[in-house]
């Protein structure tokens, strides 16, 4: 049975970190020691920057990302090719596209992919949206950067069914991608060589 070393406060505090996707109890612990170490230096600016961050974020009414202001960043940026969508699963995929910096594009956020297994089906994503922003005078191409996944391709096969009607190029991410892979764990290379071999299906 495990032993509380330290007051509720602090054993909350862990808690809340062990939460985190890659911290485990133990690193939750470090974590938690390290900020109460830093408590004038780290533990205070992190907890105001939480607070406005759990005010302030919202998710962009146009593609799906979260920033703090809708339309997002990216959205509004004038620079962006508005010929260009590049549909992914989560934020976290377009964070690791946008680091490998290969398409000026704009961006689509699904909120998952089909799944039966898990009872995701095509109501429950971003696909409505999506069908009327490629819709849109001046969209060339769709852009499928969904994980190399059994799931991840059954979407990116029911998103091209849904837009055969339109006159949008539909593409793919390259092979280079590894099947079973998911984008956010890929190195940039990799993933700007995919971007540019990227194929119609």
């Amino acid at each position: 049975m495990a032993v509380s070393v330290a007051g509720p406060e602090i054993e909350r505090l862990i808690q809340l970190l062990a939460r985190i996707p890659g911290l485990g109890p133990r690193s939750a612990r470090r974590a938690a020691l390290h900020l109460i170490k830093k408590r004038d230096t780290l533990l205070a600016p992190l907890s105001e920057a939480m607070r406005v961050a759990s005010e302030r974020i919202v998710v962009c009414s146009t593609c799906g990302n979260v920033d703090t202001s809708d339309p997002c960043t990216i959205c509004a940026d004038p620079q962006r090719d508005p010929g260009i969508i590049v549909v992914v699963e989560d934020v976290s995929d377009l964070w690791a596209l946008e680091r490998a910096g290969a398409l000026n594009a704009r961006y689509h956020v699904l909120g998952g992919v089909l799944s039966p297994l898990d009872g995701v089906r095509p109501e429950h994503l971003n696909l409505d949206r999506l069908v009327a922003r490629a819709s849109e005078p001046g969209v060339s191409e769709i852009l499928l950067a969904l994980n190399a996944t059994v799931d991840g391709q059954t979407t990116a096969h029911y998103i091209t069914e849904l837009l055969a009607h339109l006159p949008v190029r539909v593409t793919r991410l390259a092979h280079g991608v590894p099947v079973g892979g998911e984008l956010d764990y890929l190195d940039e290379g990799t993933l700007s060589a995919a971007i540019r071999q990227r194929t119609a299906l």
